[in-house]
């Protein structure tokens, strides 16, 4: 790929975050949030039993990110659901997956090629709502980083991070699912690209807008995709990590404390003679204390 088509596509991902996109990748991010929906165990009886409860369920799929920014920056809540042909067009996606006769809608959008078209669409949409946010968040805090950082990851991951409030709409409570504590890739890579957004913003990292949104629309695609068609919940991530977390997050001066106070009695090392040599003048002690109560008893 040449200078100049690379160019071309740069501004053209800046101005998907610009603009409005157009209904074909609204389309496609609120088929593949309902779809992620309906893999959920329990969400089809729920949508047959509790309609309503199923159809609330969708639209936080769909626009919990907007729910969560609104919630940071102090909006009404309810400011996104003005939007009335987006609603209408998320109520029939939902509709045509869970209700379609003979699940022919659901089985044309589960087709492999097909899902993983939709699935690129909704990563460029991921990435246009967090440049869209950081900088929604930065007319307002011009100084304010973390509040950046902030509202774009939850545009960018909104629906995971309310994943437990969606759950008690479903009648399910599983806490031990929290996203803070697992944390799903587009999770992680919405963290990592609020913080690179919010340096580009600041003027800190020295890119243009355009070439970071083309990068990371790039990015993202490719590691959505890769993951989709391999069916793998596993994260790009992962061996970084491996190797900065036990440097950055593991004190070497709470090490051994920890492996002094985790080591059994009875081991091997160099606290298990000290220990047992202790253990004996306590037990001749108290032996020598019941011959005592044994005596003055008699």
């Amino acid at each position: 790929m040449d200078l100049l088509s690379a160019l071309s596509l740069g501004e053209l991902a800046l101005s998907f975050s610009r603009v409005p996109l157009f209904p074909v990748f609204d389309l496609s991010y609120f088929i593949v949030s309902i779809l992620y929906l309906k893999y959920e165990p329990g969400a089809v009886e729920l949508s047959q039993r509790h309609p309503m409860a199923s159809w609330l369920c969708a639209m936080l799929h769909c626009f919990g990110s907007y729910i969560l920014a609104d919630l940071l920056l102090g909006e009404p809540l309810i400011d996104y659901f003005s939007n009335n042909s987006s609603i209408l067009l998320a109520s029939a996606v939902w509709y045509l997956i869970f209700f379609c006769p003979l699940d022919l809608f659901y089985k044309c959008v589960c087709f492999l090629p097909v899902k993983l078209i939709f699935v690129a669409m909704k990563e460029v949409v991921r990435v246009r709502k967090i440049a869209v946010g950081i900088h929604h968040a930065h007319h307002h805090y011009h100084h304010g980083w973390f509040i950046m950082i902030a509202t774009g990851w939850v545009k960018g991951s909104g629906v995971a991070l309310m994943s437990n409030f969606e759950q008690l709409l479903r009648g399910v409570w599983k806490p031990e699912t929290n996203e803070i504590l697992h944390m799903s890739f587009p999770t992680k890579a919405s963290l990592y690209g609020a913080i690179l957004f919010t340096l580009q913003q600041t003027r800190w990292l020295p890119v243009s807008k355009a070439s970071l949104v083309f990068t990371f629309t790039v990015f993202m695609v490719s590691c959505k995709v890769f993951l989709t068609a391999t069916h793998s919940h596993s994260s790009p991530f992962d061996v970084l990590e491996g190797y900065l977390c036990p440097v950055l997050f593991r004190p070497v001066w709470g090490g051994n404390q920890h492996d002094n106070h985790g080591r059994p009695h009875g081991g091997s090392g160099p606290s298990s003679p000290h220990s047992a040599l202790s253990t004996k003048p306590k037990e001749e002690l108290s032996e020598g204390s019941r011959k005592k109560k044994t005596k003055k008893a008699d």
